[in-house]
């Protein structure tokens, strides 16, 4: 009962910071309640007993991903002004869209699958139990080739970001001391004898 009551309250602040995070209109306020959401699903994880999974969650997303976006979104300093301009145009649409993802998310929730008379309630395992080596052996064993083929993808994806932002070389003109000190003085200047003209 305890931890139904953890639960709801996890639960229920994640959905309430994941609203905060696509209706508030400062990035940075966004950036914040994004980093709340996380460490809720990280709650509602540990509840779960899957630690590793919650642990990841917290030190890559929210210690290095979400401290890489409010460094970026606090240096670029975003104009906000013309983010704001296209809001009441698009948002006939955006509600079409809210409502269409309600009524299917509701089409799944109630189609039965996830009732509780059919599952099972999960096996508390011991204080020895480490779920980091059951989801290594499941990675590493059956998951072996899917793995191997996001990972291929994910390097892919890597070279293509890479290529993409790489930009051509500007054609500048730049100093070459090695060639500077090979030149002779007959190289660059000429003296041309003439005769003097009388006027």
């Amino acid at each position: 009962m305890f931890e139904q009551i953890i639960f709801y309250i996890f639960a229920g602040l994640l959905i309430l910071s994941a609203s905060m995070v696509i209706t508030m209109r400062n990035p940075v306020m966004a950036a914040l309640f994004l980093v709340l959401s996380f460490f809720s699903s990280a709650a509602i994880w540990l509840l779960l007993e899957a630690e590793f999974l919650a642990i990841a969650l917290v030190l890559v997303y929210v210690g290095a991903v979400m401290v890489l976006f409010l460094f970026v979104i606090m240096m670029l300093d975003v104009n906000l002004a013309p983010l704001r301009e296209g809001f009441a145009r698009h948002l006939p649409f955006g509600l079409a869209v809210a409502v269409l993802m309600m009524i299917a998310m509701g089409l799944v929730v109630n189609s039965g699958y996830f009732r509780s008379e059919g599952m099972t309630a999960p096996v508390s395992f011991g204080p020895g139990y480490s779920n980091t080596t059951e989801l290594g052996e499941v990675l590493y064993t059956d998951y072996l080739y899917p793995f191997e083929i996001a990972g291929a993808i994910l390097l892919v994806a890597i070279i293509a970001a890479i290529s993409l932002t790489t930009r051509k070389p500007r054609s500048t003109k730049t100093q070459q001391p090695g060639l500077q000190v090979q030149v002779r003085k007959e190289d660059r200047l000429r003296i041309i004898k003439m005769d003097a003209e009388k006027q």
